[in-house]
């Protein structure tokens, strides 16, 4: 597999300069795609893009998406569809947040689908076309998740509106599942009957539900295009069950000094940790400047009161406890149980990824693999893995 690195920018170290980088297998990402549309039976198999491909690059993401076969894609904001407009000429791109009063020039230009979300959108996106613009819109229907769409009944009295403009015709209706991470909970089942009332108002449209999690839920949530988006970058989308899908993101630190501290001393802000034996400590470059959030420091964070174990990281190897509070740029490791002198200044240890999984990392920060994801900082250097031919 050829490895190949991104050029460098003035906003992004250089190779040598690494203190922490990213190696970003873009086989895995190809068959993490793979592996969903096989999952997502007749629908078709869009990926999601927003926030830079959950923080690993839209411009790799996107040609490997493509390469594996997606041609629907979603993004948040119309100026992350004019960004992948510009790699990827021949998909539809829709854009999540909908069109507003100003943002119109945006969807004719790079040819991008609003997802309508509101009375005030579908108001500002009629005028838009009125001019004999040639647009089309999806339209989102809130079937329980009370963030964006029209109420399923406003969407019902839409469709039987006789004083509906004819310009006004979705190519297809859209919802977000609230709880499809924990298949047993009812708000699944309701909001699958919703959604299925507004498609039967609209006369057979096409219809997207299913997320990473709703795909998982089955068929019946399928429709006629999923939208896969943490399981393809590696996230675990479903909770309490093993993770079926590759590891995409490694993230790695550099060993800056490895120290001894004594029995009776501690270790970093606040001195949250004091040693009950004599300890080697690992520092890597790597903080909550780079994503790396002071929350995985466990209870050492004052503003936690539970007794939660921080994270742990992969050295030589084996499993290394995070110790004491995660500053800006630095964090601390116990390495005093791996052989004397195997620990170097220059090693790299594993924050997550291959050997150390990213749900496990986030758990232990108190939060959500697409939150470490999509917070990534800009100082790692990143390395792109290239898809095996």
């Amino acid at each position: 597999m050829s490895t190949h690195h991104t050029p460098a920018r003035s906003t992004l170290p250089v190779a040598g300069e690494d203190h922490a980088r990213l190696t970003i297998d873009l086989s895995a990402l190809f068959d993490n795609w793979r592996a969903m549309a096989r999952r997502s039976g007749a629908a078709r198999t869009a990926a999601v893009m927003k926030a830079d491909a959950y923080g690993i690059g839209l411009e790799p993401a996107a040609k490997t998406f493509h390469q594996a076969g997606a041609r629907d894609f979603f993004v948040a904001t119309p100026a992350e569809g004019a960004a992948l407009r510009t790699l990827l000429p021949d998909v539809r791109i829709y854009v999540l947040s909908g069109m507003w009063a100003g943002s119109e020039r945006l969807f004719f230009e790079f040819d991008l689908v609003p997802v309508i979300v509101s009375e005030e959108q579908l108001v500002t996106f009629m005028a838009a076309i009125s001019d004999g613009g040639d647009l089309p819109c999806v339209l989102h229907v809130d079937t329980g998740m009370s963030r964006l769409g029209l109420r399923v009944e406003d969407a019902l009295a839409l469709a039987g509106d006789v004083a509906r403009p004819a310009s006004f015709s979705p190519i297809m209706l859209l919802s977000h599942l609230a709880c499809a991470d924990d298949p047993s909970h009812p708000l699944n089942r309701q909001q699958l009957q919703r959604f299925r009332t507004a498609i039967e108002a609209f006369d057979g449209i096409d219809a997207t539900l299913a997320n990473s999690a709703g795909i998982f839920l089955g068929e019946d949530y399928h429709f006629t295009l999923t939208r896969p988006g943490i399981a393809l970058y590696g996230g675990a989308a479903v909770n309490d069950v093993p993770n079926p899908m590759k590891p995409v993101v490694t993230a790695e630190a550099r060993i800056l000094q490895v120290r001894e501290a004594k029995a009776g001393e501690s270790v970093s802000y606040g001195a949250s940790m004091v040693f009950t034996r004599d300890t080697r400590i690992a520092v890597a470059a790597v903080g909550y400047a780079d994503g790396y959030m002071r929350s995985l420091s466990g209870s050492g964070v004052p503003l936690r009161t539970a007794n939660i174990a921080g994270a742990r990281g992969v050295l030589h190897g084996r499993t290394v406890p995070l110790i004491g509070r995660v500053t800006m740029d630095l964090t601390h490791f116990d390495v005093t149980d791996l052989p004397p002198g195997s620990v170097r200044a220059g090693d790299f240890i594993e924050l997550f990824g291959r050997h150390m999984p990213i749900q496990d990392v986030a758990r232990a920060g108190g939060t959500i693999d697409y939150e470490l994801l999509t917070g990534l900082g800009r100082r790692y250097e990143r390395r792109y893995e290239a898809v095996k031919k």
